[in-house]
């Protein structure tokens, strides 16, 4: 008798309503954390995310220091002869400056380059976490990459307009750069920035080209002013940073630190759609020049 009457307290002891009670209060719980939780995975990418920066800025400099004082390029111009280089664990046409990286500091871009080597310029996906952004994790093109360099000042080796052996700005020499007020490498949007943000596409990880992707070519950053003369990141059309980081970009410098900032900051500004504005008394380029100064990028004329 008295073993019914405990099981039939038991029973009323946690009724049907009073769990319905206690799914919800966990709901409401989870509704007020979750944005919390959300927020603290948000803040720890972007920590990662500076990490892989400095670590890439270290690179730069070592990269120098093997190269005789000559910062990386952004890429080889096209030249006579077969454009292969060696990025430290294999051969690789004209490649880009995460790959070149790699011939002096073992960041190695891909886990083995082309072998045999490819002479067409042929996409490789990126295999290297420190090369890529975690905000970004699915930009694993060499081409629509998430870390762009600041080629136009730190080393522009596209020929000269009308020239065959003239390059733009290069080789360029690590020693003279202002080290703690230079963009060496930053979140970068690439092409995207050229148009307005509601016209931006997904990421293309397959190389392909589509200049209204986020990410299209974003292997290069420009500065924030730009003249008629100046070169572009691809087939005239601009390029800039991302602030994917709650409205940030991480940026390295020539000094080896790195910092999540509002793209304002830096110099750049925006029109209301979105789209970068690339010649305005606004802007300035003190912070990508190198000098400090807000000199104009180099000219492609020659």
């Amino acid at each position: 008798m008295w073993r019914q009457t405990l099981m039939r307290e038991y029973r009323k002891a946690f009724t049907l309503t009073e769990l319905l009670v206690v799914v919800a209060i966990l709901a409401l719980l989870l509704s007020i954390l979750a944005p919390s939780l959300a927020s603290a995975r948000r803040q720890t990418r972007t920590v990662l995310c500076g990490t892989n920066l400095r670590q890439i800025g270290i690179g730069w400099h070592l990269y120098a220091e093997q190269e005789h004082d000559m910062a990386v390029a952004g890429r080889p111009g096209s030249l006579p002869g077969n454009n292969l280089y060696w990025v430290g664990n294999g051969w690789k046409y004209r490649p880009r400056w995460l790959a070149s990286l790699g011939a002096a500091v073992e960041i190695y871009a891909f886990h083995k380059a082309d072998n045999p080597p490819r002479t067409d310029g042929a996409h490789q996906p990126i295999d290297n976490a420190l090369l890529i952004c975690p905000e970004a994790a699915e930009w694993t093109s060499e081409r629509n990459a998430s870390y762009g360099y600041n080629y136009q000042f730190l080393g522009n080796a596209r020929l000269r307009t009308g020239t065959a052996d003239v390059f733009v700005h290069f080789p360029v020499r690590a020693s003279t750069i202002l080290g703690a007020g230079t963009v060496v490498v930053a979140d970068s949007l690439g092409t995207a920035a050229h148009f307005p943000a509601a016209q931006r596409t997904d990421n293309h990880p397959d190389g392909s080209n589509e200049p209204t992707a986020w990410g299209n070519h974003a292997y290069l950053l420009d500065p924030p002013r730009l003249t008629p003369g100046s070169d572009r990141c691809d087939a005239g059309l601009r390029s800039g940073p991302d602030p994917r980081h709650d409205g940030r970009a991480v940026f390295a410098f020539a000094d080896g630190h790195a910092l999540a900032k509002p793209i304002e900051n830096l110099g750049y500004r925006l029109n209301p759609d979105g789209t970068f504005v690339s010649q305005d008394p606004q802007l300035h380029n003190m912070q990508f020049s190198g000098t400090g100064r807000d000199d104009d990028p180099p000219s492609i004329d020659d």
